[in-house]
């Protein structure tokens, strides 16, 4: 048995260091960063690295005594940073990436060290009267009901699974909740374009609806949601006698950045009964740029929107939002009697609880790197370097179509752009060749693409990643960082130039 006395005297300095020491840490934590961060651009976007390496760096035993603070900071600095890919780094293009602040980074510190829990105002009081006003700030950014009620959630892909669980629950009979959904005899629809995000389907056949149920719609040469095609399988499902009841919107789509008619479909839902759901979590916070401001007029109409304050706000993951045009719908869908969490004799501000609208009961304070953003930087500087991010993206768009040796497989809408190489022989042979010798050298230019894809991201200079539209494999990059200049797209088509001889002999062996 421990010795009582020993135990009552006993500081435990590991877990509970002195001022002293944390601030040792800090200083030295903060230098690694200033240095990281300094020479971001300076870096490889992609290291030269394999897992088996890396494991090898990395102390495999189990500790039983800890080794201190500035050798931890050392694997960081030594192990950590160089055998990363660098997401903040200007040409990095794979994915729909935000480089992450060093405003953000110190909210993450700070939150961290905090560590409210924001399950109810009882539990954060501060906090929690953060997160409602950075809400009611993305309203206004986005243009939403101003009645409209959400919260932060891990990601983009969680807030779509919460719109579909409350939708479902407004549209369905109030027993399917406490019943189950094999006791509703109608097959409840969902319609998505071909271009929607997986993660809609997912959530769908986690909430039991099923990926069936999940109507497909075809999109048109700009990659939008058909209309005709989204109300003629809405009818078709109608007379078959399935309950049509949720309709997505994509405010930015994740393969082209397509931005669907928010207007037209909003009609549609209305017409029909649906639930309207905007995902926005790649596109939204383009509302701050004034080119692409009026793609948003319709988006009050939207009943739930999904957002991604990590991706154009600039924030480090984690960090999504749902919003709410209804909020005692996501109440009735996600409030849940427990004595545990019966809150006593306060008034109704204060009784406030986020696990009444959403899926989580432990929540992070990810409002606080959110509310620091806004309130640090201001909307006039974010909106100048999202405009700058399209400026980028359209440039893009501007040189390949100016080339003998690319080109464009979508029209750049946002700071997505699809293209890809061609041979000047091959572009030459495309032009007079049938519809068989066609598919052939589309065949053959897929492979050349994926061979130059390979070799870019092992090359280091630039990254990144690829898409299929209409069958053809192309070059895909988001323009998402305030770092990236116009001087980087061209860098990027000076570094394809300069391996294409590389994936060309890769390709004929």
């Amino acid at each position: 048995m421990m010795d009582k006395t020993k135990i009552d005297n006993e500081r435990p300095s590991a877990l509970d260091p002195s001022s002293e020491e944390i601030r040792g840490w800090g200083s030295a934590a903060i230098e690694v960063v200033a240095a990281y961060l300094d020479s971001i651009r300076d870096r490889r976007v992609y290291p030269e690295t394999s897992s088996k390496q890396i494991r090898e760096k990395l102390d495999r035993a189990l500790p039983g005594e800890g080794i201190g603070f500035e050798r931890l900071l050392e694997t960081f600095s030594d192990v950590l940073v160089p055998m990363s890919r660098h997401n903040g780094h200007p040409r990095m293009f794979g994915y729909v990436q935000a480089p992450g602040t060093a405003i953000a980074a110190i909210a993450d510190l700070l939150a961290s060290a905090l560590n409210a829990n924001l399950t109810a105002w009882r539990s954060a009081p501060a906090a929690v009267e953060v997160e409602r006003l950075t809400i009611d700030w993305i309203k206004e950014i986005i243009g939403v009901d101003a009645g409209a009620t959400g919260l932060f959630v891990s990601g983009g892909s969680m807030a779509n699974l919460a719109a579909l669980a409350t939708a479902r629950r407004a549209k369905a009979p109030a027993d399917l909740t406490s019943r189950g959904a094999q006791f509703f005899p109608r097959a409840m629809r969902v319609y998505v374009s071909e271009e929607t995000h997986h993660s809609v389907a997912k959530a769908a056949a986690l909430l039991g609806i099923g990926r069936d149920n999940v109507r497909v719609v075809g999109v048109d040469e700009c990659f939008k949601i058909r209309i005709g095609e989204l109300v003629a399988k809405i009818e078709e499902d109608l007379e078959a006698g399935h309950l049509p009841f949720f309709v997505v919107a994509s405010a930015g789509t994740v393969n082209t950045g397509a931005f669907d008619p928010l207007a037209e479909v909003s009609e549609v839902a209305r017409r029909f009964n649906l639930w309207m759901h905007v995902d926005a979590s790649y596109g939204g916070f383009a509302a701050l740029a004034p080119s692409a401001k009026s793609l948003f007029d319709a988006m009050r109409e939207a009943d739930s929107v999904a957002l991604d304050p990590h991706k154009w706000l600039y924030l480090p993951v984690d960090c999504g939002c749902v919003l709410y045009r209804d909020a005692e719908a996501a109440r009735a869908t996600f409030a849940h009697d427990a004595e545990y969490t019966r809150v006593l004799e306060q008034q109704p501000d204060e009784a406030f609880a986020f696990w009444d609208y959403g899926p989580e009961l432990s929540r992070r304070f990810r409002a606080l790197k959110v509310w620091m953003m806004l309130k640090g930087v201001g909307l006039r500087v974010l909106g100048e370097m999202i405009e700058k991010d399209l400026a980028c993206a359209r440039h893009l768009e501007r040189l390949v179509r100016a080339s003998e040796d690319f080109e464009m497989l979508a029209p750049v809408e946002l700071s997505i752009f699809c293209f890809r190489h061609v041979p000047s022989g091959l572009k030459l042979a495309l032009a007079r060749a049938n519809e068989a010798e066609r598919a052939r050298l589309n065949q053959k230019l897929d492979r050349l693409n994926e061979r130059l894809l390979i070799a870019l991201q092992q090359d280091g200079s630039s990254y990144l990643s690829n898409a299929l539209l209409g069958g053809r494999f192309c070059l895909r990059g988001c323009v998402m960082n305030y770092r990236t200049t116009l001087r980087d797209m061209e860098i990027l088509l000076d570094d394809l130039r300069r391996l294409a001889p590389v994936a060309s002999r890769r390709d004929a062996t």
